[in-house]
């Protein structure tokens, strides 16, 4: 991460659970261990404008993908996490997207969550019409 800033680049975070985990219901505890872990020693200022994906890792390839309401919630306590350890200011600056099997099928619901920023999208990208309507759901 601090070689990223060193040379001007701007990371992405990427966060997220094991199946596993989702299934012991511990993934919050688990997700803002991952963000303490990675990004407390970094200030405010750096994080300001920053971007954090949430990828729930039995998500990734699998076909299967976070209900609307698992990323929205992952995403909300993200953003506390945020807020508590920084500033509610910086909570909102930063842009959390969801990656994890994001489809046509899925993208309008899952966009249409209140702290989904956006998606990071992986295997449909490569399909031209899935990803325009990809695209489309976000506006």
């Amino acid at each position: 991460m601090d070689l990223c800033f060193e040379y001007q680049l701007k990371p992405i975070f990427c966060c997220g659970e094991a199946l596993e985990i989702r299934e012991l219901g511990t993934q919050n505890e688990y997700v803002e261990n991952q963000l303490e872990e990675s990004l407390f020693h970094l200030s405010e200022e750096r994080l300001t404008g920053f971007v954090i994906a949430y990828e729930p890792i039995w998500a990734i390839g699998t076909g299967k993908t976070a209900t609307s309401e698992q990323a929205q919630e992952m995403h909300a306590h993200i953003r506390s996490v945020l807020a508590n350890q920084y500033s509610n200011e910086l909570a909102q600056s930063v842009s959390i997207l969801y990656g994890g099997s994001v489809k046509a099928s899925n993208a309008k619901e899952i966009f249409g969550q209140p702290d989904v920023d956006g998606g990071l999208v992986g295997g449909s990208s490569l399909k031209a019409a899935e990803f325009s309507t990809i695209i489309n759901s976000l506006k």
